[in-house]
């Protein structure tokens, strides 16, 4: 049976229809305006958001290129580097859209994050994971154990060619860091980290400093209050149907929204006690269908004895940082880049 959803992006899908005749037949997933997936195994990912080069400038003083991480999974980083003079505080960060569409080289994402660069000051590495559901998870968790690893053995012994951001980074400050899917990456790999190292060779010559999750994209098979009643503007970012679809798409196949993966507290908050993690700062979008299950993660985490801060964006939805979809959206993103410039230099 067609399961169809609305748009989900704070754009006109209309302007992606084919009207064109395909040959694949039947759709039995998708989301209008950001992907399709038919039965015989075709997906197609209409290009709602334009992908732009590295060099396109943004801000003045960030240069922003395209490193390779692994050729053979085709795993690849976009990096920023503020200008500013000194050793920069290192951000690891993952894209959202529901771990199914979305790009590092999404124009918004290059918006955001060269802008993010250079109001905080920091070297930002976006990191480009391969997406579900030809790429189911926990492939996207692996790929950003990858790329940290990557990051530890550049620290380690970097080439020649990656001095330009290499001599610019403190190692002693990184963090793992995104937005909605990619914030449930950035915490997901932070666990395994945590779970496959022991305390004193986890990361050096890296120093673990935090984990920054913007809007973390969870779920469960019990809704919220707030996934229940939240009425959703027509250009919301996420609605509850939209959402339901990318857990289909990117879970394990026969796994339901209970999945530890989807749902840290599924299995009762005891073993968030027993997990290492440096400090954490999330920020949840007063407007947004995930505040409430946001909020429930953040009291579990604080119950287990974790250092975590909150902070509530007032009047906007989710993803509002990079779609701009409010006329609070300017100042509200102005008040996230000044949230996270004071955490990572605290």
């Amino acid at each position: 049976m067609r399961r169809r959803k609305m748009a989900a992006i704070s754009f006109d899908p209309r302007i992606n229809r084919q009207t064109s005749k395909n040959s694949h037949g039947v759709i039995i997933e998708e989301i209008e305006g950001l992907i399709r997936v038919y039965k015989d195994g075709h997906i197609e990912r209409p290009p709602i958001i334009p992908s732009v080069p590295c060099n396109v400038a943004t801000v003045n003083d960030v240069t922003a290129k395209d490193v390779v991480i692994d050729k053979f999974t085709n795993l690849w980083a976009r990096i920023y580097v503020s200008n500013r003079s000194g050793t920069l505080p290192l951000l690891v960060y993952f894209h959202g859209g529901g771990f199914c569409v979305g790009s590092a080289a999404w124009s918004v994402y290059h918006e955001f994050l060269a802008n993010l660069a250079s109001k905080a000051s920091c070297i930002i590495l976006s990191i480009n994971f391969r997406l579900a559901p030809e790429n189911r998870l926990p492939t996207a968790y692996d790929d950003g154990i990858d790329a940290f690893t990557w990051v530890k053995q550049q620290a380690l012994n970097g080439s020649p060619e990656h001095k330009w951001w290499l001599s610019r980074c403190n190692f002693s400050s990184m963090f793992l860091a995104g937005d909605s899917a990619g914030a449930n990456i950035a915490y997901n790999v932070a666990t395994r980290l945590e779970s496959r190292y022991n305390p004193e060779s986890m990361t050096k010559p890296l120093c673990f400093k935090g984990i920054i999750l913007i809007q973390p994209f969870f779920g469960g098979e019990a809704r919220t209050l707030s996934e229940k009643n939240m009425t959703q503007p027509a250009n919301s970012a996420l609605t509850l149907s939209a959402s339901d679809t990318y857990w289909r798409l990117s879970l394990p196949l026969g796994s339901n929204r209970d999945h530890p993966y989807c749902n840290p507290l599924a299995n009762g908050a005891s073993k968030l006690r027993d997990l290492r993690l440096p400090a954490i700062m999330v920020g949840i979008s007063e407007l947004d269908i995930l505040k409430d299950r946001n909020s429930e993660f953040c009291s579990a985490l604080t119950r287990a004895g974790k250092r975590v801060e909150t902070v509530t964006y007032k009047g906007v939805g989710h993803a509002f940082q990079i779609l701009h979809n409010s006329h609070l959206s300017h100042t509200r993103v102005q008040e996230m880049v000044s949230h996270i410039k004071t955490f990572i230099n605290q």
